[in-house]
């Protein structure tokens, strides 16, 4: 017989500990400790006989076809890094509601290929509504199967043997011979280390949907994470229209693509974010500005709003929307240093419009045209676009890309783009006039603000 023990593992590093603690001594995190059940099997030295397998040389492995499979959706291929590679597991995390379910279930319904959608959340005739939904004409090659236990799934898929497996989530599912909960942290670990042996023995390509915690953080232990091939993470406001899919990790491709859909009756729809800047030709109000941020391969226009008005209480406040609320400390800090501007008495609101959230630091330049704009209620023309990190000396640093914004401002509409100083561009812009500014004062100046 096997001995039982208890043992404390860390929900957001994965650490294991003795006993449980109130604070996790590794990644220094509270309440996050939890008990698991385990069977610590007799440990026996059977390496000293038995047959091994051999190792082999480079010249002895045959060569990798490396080649990507399509899924349909040009803005999930490009977050994939082209496609997806036979044999990986792809773990997809987001708040409920935000879209995982229907991003998967139609792309299976796009796929051209055999696969196997299973379900421990909705039934088959809830999956099959949903399924009507995105798509008139459902596909034969779509299976679906609601179940839970683990090893009942991987039989039916080594029956089936499709070329793709959906797995809506990992917290419900379980394995009947360990004793905690589905949603457990060995229970997780455990099934997902069983899709994944199964996703590398049979090649077939593995999607598994794990929601968040309170935290932001996928559900589970941190491990999960290290296990799959490849993390992608949905955001933004499910009560908004506009979604960001990104890649958290990937091992076939780069982690700065991100793919940008629209929620429709008829599903998630790849979404231009620079369609719809320019609206009108009428002047904008004061605050707003349109920045040209780079994510990847891609660059698109992002609009900026700030309110500055007089603060009716004692402390200022200071609130940001998709954008790091430090790094609007920072400009606001440069702008009172540098432009002499007094945002202390101030409330400060920032805003990047869509629900979308920008990392870029390319849009710190809009954000600082917005706040200047505000502060002296002087609006931007509608045409004016802008790009360029702020420094704490006040400089405009260069960012990257700078041809693939000039050349999406210049197919948006924009007429005119702020750009920090650098080389010459390979070939001058055609319907655009690119205006290089070294420093914040320069760029005030020339805005007349």
């Amino acid at each position: 017989m096997a001995k039982v023990k208890k043992t404390y593992y860390c929900t957001y590093c994965g650490a294991r500990h003795a006993q449980w603690m109130g604070q996790c001594p590794v990644c220094k995190q509270w309440n996050t400790i939890e008990e698991e059940v385990v069977d610590v099997r007799t440990l026996r030295t059977e390496w000293q006989g038995g047959s091994l397998p051999e190792p082999l040389g480079f010249e002895e492995i045959p060569e990798g076809e490396g080649y990507r499979i399509s899924t349909g959706n040009r803005e999930l291929d490009t977050v994939l890094g082209g496609g997806m590679v036979p044999g990986s597991v792809i773990l997809v995390g987001g708040e409920p509601g935000i879209g995982k379910s229907t991003l998967l279930l139609q792309t299976a319904l796009d796929l051209p290929f055999k696969t196997l959608y299973v379900s421990g959340e909705e039934s088959a005739p809830q999956i099959k509504m949903r399924a009507r939904r995105l798509k008139e004409n459902l596909s034969s090659r779509l299976k679906l199967l609601t179940e839970t236990d683990v090893n009942k799934i991987l039989k039916v898929a080594a029956r089936e043997n499709p070329e793709i497996l959906i797995v809506d989530s990992i917290q419900t599912v379980h394995l009947p011979h360990i004793e905690s909960a589905p949603g457990s942290l060995v229970q997780i670990r455990e099934s997902a280390a069983e899709l994944i042996r199964y996703a590398k023995n049979s090649g077939t390509i593995v999607f598994i949907v794990g929601h968040i915690n309170k935290e932001g953080a996928i559900a589970g232990p941190k491990i999960l994470e290290h296990m799959v091939d490849t993390v992608l993470y949905f955001e933004g406001d499910r009560y908004m229209h506009h979604r960001i899919l990104r890649a958290l990790k990937n091992r076939f491709g780069n982690t700065n693509e991100i793919g940008i859909f629209e929620m429709t009756r008829e599903g998630l729809r790849p979404f231009d974010p620079s369609a719809g800047i320019l609206q009108t030709s009428e002047p904008r109000l004061s605050g707003t500005a349109v920045g040209m941020v780079s994510e990847g391969i891609r660059a698109f226009a992002v609009e900026t709003q700030a309110l500055v008005s007089p603060a009716v209480y004692g402390t200022p406040q200071r609130s940001a929307t998709g954008y790091d609320v430090k790094r609007l400390h920072m400009i606001l800090a440069v702008l009172e240093k540098r432009l002499g501007m007094r945002f202390g008495a101030h409330d400060v609101f920032l805003n990047i419009t869509g629900g979308m959230k920008v990392l870029d630091p390319g849009l710190d330049a809009a954000v600082a045209v917005a706040l200047m704009s505000s502060y002296a209620d002087v609006p931007i023309p509608v045409t004016y676009a802008f790009a360029g990190e702020v420094g704490l000396t006040g400089e405009i640093r260069p960012v990257s890309r700078p041809e693939k914004r000039i050349a999406e401002a210049t197919k948006t509409g924009f007429t005119k783009i702020f750009l920090p100083p650098g080389p010459p561009l390979a070939s001058p812009p055609r319907g655009i006039r690119v205006v290089r500014v070294e420093n914040l004062e320069e760029l005030k100046r020339r805005l007349e603000l």
